[in-house]
């Protein structure tokens, strides 16, 4: 059914997702939890994984990320949920190897539904999302896109640090029981919509004609209708 390209694609997702989440985790629970180190630890991680990976399965480890992909129709709907799947059981994974190790278990730190965590994780994933599209589109060699992605999301988990946790990532959302629909989960994603799409649109050959199309065409029915109407 799967050829061992496909299933070494929904590996790497799955180690990618799994490895992000065990290091924040390792990080954010430490005596060094604090915002700067996570940001720093999940950069490294996005980087190296990346760099490891991102060949293979093209990098996502992130259902925010495969989600504007979706949108921005460079991922068919099969692969959007098989990504995701493979995200979030290495995330969860992360979560019961880290508990393992350290033998404890933990209280969930999501809290409630928050306007201002929701616009944090949306802003921080929204930088984050830009410029890993940007770097995708541009065809940057391996390392430098692995280096600026990860660069990329440790200034996202800072800018969100703010008002949030700053995780950017449903599926670390998951490891790091923090699971809440309206802010962690939601945020993220509506973050790497935006800014995905808004590069594609804008800063691509492609999205630039389109968009200077739609403009076109909206000008022209508009005077044609001030023309009828002026009959």
């Amino acid at each position: 059914m799967f050829g061992r390209q496909k299933i070494a694609a929904l590996v790497a997702e799955f180690l990618g997702a799994g490895v992000l989440t065990l290091l924040v985790l390792s990080v954010q629970r430490s005596t060094i939890g604090v915002p700067f180190f996570v940001a720093l630890a999940a950069g490294l991680a996005v980087t190296v994984m990346m760099f490891a990976l991102a060949d293979t399965s093209g990098g996502h480890f992130n259902p925010a990320i495969t989600l504007g992909l979706w949108t921005a129709r460079k991922v068919t709907t099969a692969r959007t949920i098989v990504y995701i799947a493979a995200q979030m059981l290495g995330a969860w994974g992360a979560y019961a190897l880290y508990t393992y190790l350290v033998n404890n278990h933990f209280q969930s730190i999501g809290g409630h539904y928050s306007g201002r965590i929701l616009v944090a994780e949306s802003v921080g994933t929204g930088i984050f999302a830009f410029v890993w599209a940007s770097a995708l589109y541009q065809r940057l060699n391996l390392a430098v896109r692995s280096s600026v992605s990860g660069l990329a999301y440790a200034i996202g988990i800072v800018a969100a640090s703010s008002a949030a946790i700053g995780l950017l990532n449903p599926a670390v959302a998951l490891g790091a029981k923090a699971w809440v629909w309206g802010t962690y989960v939601l945020g993220p994603v509506i973050g790497a919509v935006i800014g995905i799409n808004l590069y594609v649109l804008l800063f691509t050959k492609d999205g630039a004609k389109n968009l200077a199309a739609a403009v076109s065409s909206g000008t022209t029915t508009t005077k044609k209708s001030s023309g009828k109407k002026k009959k």
